[in-house]
């Protein structure tokens, strides 16, 4: 099987940031797939799966390995259900999937990244989640190169997190996917409404991986008047009420169980910051851009800012959404 050798790629990922991969391939099939993963075996190369290239930073010495491009298209639809390839557009299954009535996906409207993608990093919107329409997801052990059929509570999802994420023995292929029938004039409304919101609120003129940082979630409880997280330990018992006077609005944030990253990076006076070419997006301050040169290293020291002081102000530690390759 043959590799394509110094492919740049800043070309497949939203970011438009990052160098090249010693060797390079597309897998559009599964077969392809296990073959490539073979040669890999054989070589004993280093190997990176990506997918629509979202949620992804690729440092400027690019990867020492294979970089294998998951680009397993195709929609089978049964019923309710459909069977999708991992390399499928979440945004075009969505679109696909609301003129019949399948309701679901509406908050993918928009999103860029692939159905594989999402499964990965077990992605959210809008109040629902990928987790809520998989029933099973099909994947590939990179050791054994076996396929296996995993049910939903095998891929062991929580707050942007799964197996796959976890363990990157292994590398999803497909999944079925089961949708609630619905009014399609209502999910075609939904969609248009998705797809109008993020081009309102969100940064898209500028390339970017997403959301930068994963909106922590949270279980409040009442604590002497204020309401708290011991659980999720995101706040001092003592320095709860000083933050609730300072920030009135962020008790309202912690009932609903979720505070908006971007609302703290603006409390921070973070939102407009500039370090080279990448800047903290004044539209939407969970997201950072590329105002058209940006270097990995640019966007890299601003994620560090944010989460230093965030938790210098908010007490929180912040986790990063976006996958680092090659640092």
């Amino acid at each position: 099987m043959e590799f394509e050798k110094n492919v740049s790629l800043k070309d497949y990922t939203t970011y438009k940031i990052g160098g090249p991969a010693k060797y390079f391939f597309i897998a559009k099939t599964r077969e392809e797939l296990v073959g490539a993963l073979k040669e890999v075996q054989k070589q004993n190369l280093p190997v990176f799966i990506l997918g629509g290239g979202s949620n992804l930073l690729i440092s400027e010495n690019g990867f020492d390995g294979l970089a294998i491009k998951v680009d397993i298209w195709g929609v089978e639809f049964k019923n309710n259900k459909a069977l999708v390839g991992a390399g499928e557009s979440a945004n075009r299954l969505a679109l696909l999937l609301a003129p019949k009535g399948l309701s679901g996906l509406e908050w993918a409207s928009g999103m860029p990244g692939t159905v594989g993608g999402a499964i990965y990093g077990s992605a959210q919107a809008f109040g629902a989640k990928i987790s809520d329409v998989v029933e099973s997801v099909e994947a590939l052990n990179k050791k054994t190169l076996k396929i296996k059929k995993l049910s939903k509570r095998q891929c062991q999802f929580s707050l942007k997190n799964s197996l796959f994420k976890k363990n990157k023995d292994w590398v999803i292929v497909s999944a079925v996917l089961k949708f609630k029938k619905q009014n399609p004039q209502e999910t075609e409304n939904k969609v248009k409404e998705f797809i109008e919101y993020r081009k309102t609120h969100h940064p898209m003129d500028f390339p970017s991986a997403g959301s930068t940082f994963v909106n922590p979630e949270i279980h409040p409880v009442k604590y002497r008047g204020a309401v708290i997280s011991p659980r999720a330990k995101l706040f001092d018992r003592v320095k709860i009420k000083e933050l609730y006077k300072k920030y009135p609005e962020l008790e309202n944030h912690v009932k609903k169980g979720v505070i908006p990253v971007g609302y703290m990076v603006e409390k921070c006076g973070l939102s407009g910051k500039k370090i080279g070419n990448a800047q903290i997006s004044e539209k939407h301050a969970n997201f950072i851009i590329n105002l058209g040169a940006a270097k990995a290293e640019d966007v890299l020291a601003l994620i560090n800012l944010v989460k230093s002081e965030v938790k210098k102000t908010f007490g929180i530690s912040i986790e990063t959404e976006v996958q680092l390759v090659g640092f």
